[in-house]
């Protein structure tokens, strides 16, 4: 009996090990799989499961191929990893700081983010590759920007959702020129208000900021140079280095604009002897006499000033809305005008001719400092017997100036146009001269880049980024009193996105107004 006692307490101390041992694989497998371990065979961490669906972004991915997994999300074990003495090595403090994770100077384990730069890959030059898979986030492009791009992805999906899906993005721009304008010469913003349009627009991967320095109401930039012409409220050019020097380590380049020979009336306060008069004696508002030598070696000298300060390859030359233009008859208007062209460009020159070769002087200032000029289209004019010069693009904003010349007319003619149809992408505060405040929806369901004018595109010979390279959002502050700097900032920031959304991709967005809007809040980032 005792025998038997034995076989059966045996028996029963067998079957509670068994059990025992189904308890234990129950409650600490994940999904009946054996416990996850990294390369060497030490047992990875538990980590924090991403979202599902697609990956969620302002502008939105161009592709997502999602694939079977948990996604990826940041967890104690994150850190961000690159090369400390490499490339990209600005990309990932910025990033760890964002995350609030340490950094890692080389491997790759579980939950972490890595960055690398692969000279072959096929994205583009601000394109990238974010691939989401057993737990990390890989990041690569063939630059520091489309690597750059790649993280602003990341850490928009991060605020909207968490973390990432498992799957690949494959993204690139569709426009290489993106960007915001800002009149801070009408108005004087600050320069922290500056550097914070520069952290929202990064985050949108918006790439140009343009400042229109000068007009009738101020200079606001330090000159040494000409300083009696900077006005009172202005940016040291400390405080412009810093401003470029931020918006360098977002890949965005800072294009200055000094406009002439129109809008110029601070620099005229300081030298009336250069003020463009009328025949009858009375003065040309903001018109500098372009038949006045010393009026071009004056701008002459203020743009080689700033070479050093601006180091974009871009500047903006202007050219826009010269008084003695819009006269009905600038020849009786403006005789003294009228005579420097004939005595400069022959018998049959025009006022128009003598306007066409001053911006061509200042154009070939800047392009020998290396930069490309850039115009706004009504100060170029055909059929003169001057033509405008060939190294420039056109900044194409208007069809109501004297002598409206449609887009086709400039491509035709082999000029590249960037894109500031008033029509959509211009924010004039107090709304004067039928302008109105342009909407976020009206932009992300009825303009492309290829919508120059109006609200028709260019034909498709020339809708694509060799004749349009971009657009860029306006500001421009004709009433200044009309919108505090804040006011301003919270009017432009839908708009913006919209912008941002279709200058990265111009095709027919999957969502509708509604759930962009929404998303927007969602994605959150500055402004």
């Amino acid at each position: 009996m005792r025998q038997a006692h034995w076989r059966i307490f045996a028996l029963v101390a067998a079957v509670l090990v068994i059990v025992a041992g189904a308890v234990v694989t129950l409650t600490t497998g994940d999904d009946d799989a054996p416990p996850e371990r990294e390369p060497g065979g030490s047992v990875a961490a538990a980590q924090p499961t991403g979202p599902e669906g697609p990956i969620e972004s302002i502008p939105s991915v161009r592709s997502f191929d999602a694939a079977s997994g948990r996604g990826w999300a940041p967890g104690e074990e994150t850190r961000v990893v690159a090369d400390e003495d490499g490339p990209l090595d600005d990309e990932a403090d910025r990033l760890a700081d964002e995350l609030d994770v340490p950094r890692a100077d080389e491997g790759g384990r579980q939950g972490d983010v890595i960055l690398g730069i692969d000279d072959r890959a096929n994205t583009g030059g601000e394109g990238y590759t974010l691939v989401t898979e057993d737990h990390r986030v890989r990041i690569v492009g063939r630059t520091e920007a489309g690597v750059f791009y790649g993280t602003r992805t990341l850490m928009q999906s991060v605020r909207a959702n968490g973390g990432t899906p498992e799957g690949t993005v494959t993204d690139r721009p569709d426009r290489p020129q993106r960007g915001l304008m800002i009149d801070i010469a009408r108005k004087p913003f600050s320069a922290d208000w500056i550097e914070d349009r520069l952290r929202e627009m990064a985050d949108l991967k918006l790439n140009q900021l343009q400042l229109h320095l000068s007009d009738d109401q101020g200079f606001r930039i330090e000159s040494e140079s000409h300083p009696e012409v900077v006005s009172d409220e202005h940016l040291t050019k400390r405080e412009v280095r810093d401003i470029v020097r931020l918006a360098e380590s977002l890949h965005i380049e800072v294009i200055p604009e000094i406009d002439s020979p129109g809008h110029l009336g601070a620099v005229l306060e300081a030298h009336p002897d250069l003020q463009l008069r009328r025949a009858d004696g009375g003065a040309a508002e903001g018109a500098i006499n372009i038949a006045d030598p010393a009026a071009g070696r004056l701008i002459d000298e203020l743009l080689r000033e700033y070479r050093d300060l601006f180091p974009a390859r871009f500047w903006h030359l202007g050219g826009d809305e010269y008084a003695a233009l819009l006269s009905s008859d600038p020849e009786a208007t403006y005789p003294g005008l009228a005579r420097a062209a004939r005595d400069r460009y022959g018998d049959d020159a025009t006022v128009r001719d003598l306007a066409t070769g001053w911006l061509n002087d200042r154009a070939e200032v800047v392009t020998d400092l290396d930069r490309t000029p850039q115009v706004w289209n009504d100060g170029m004019h055909a059929d003169g017997v001057v033509e405008p010069s060939e190294d420039r693009q056109v900044a194409y904003w208007t069809g109501r100036e004297q002598g409206a010349r449609p887009p086709i007319e400039y491509l035709d003619e082999g000029f590249e146009l960037v894109n500031f149809n008033s029509e959509f992408l211009y924010y004039v505060l107090g709304q004067p001269n039928g302008f109105t405040y342009p909407t976020g929806q009206r932009i992300f369901e009825e303009w492309t880049p290829d919508v120059l004018r109006g609200t028709s595109p260019v034909p498709d010979r020339f809708a694509n980024a060799d004749h349009v390279p971009g657009g860029r959002f306006a500001v421009w502050c004709d009433l200044a009193d009309a919108q505090t700097p804040d006011e301003v900032a919270a009017g432009i920031r839908l708009p913006l996105r919209a912008v941002s959304q279709k200058l990265w991709d111009p095709s027919r967005p999957d969502r509708t107004w509604e759930e962009f809007a929404e998303l927007a809040d969602r994605v959150g980032g500055r402004g």
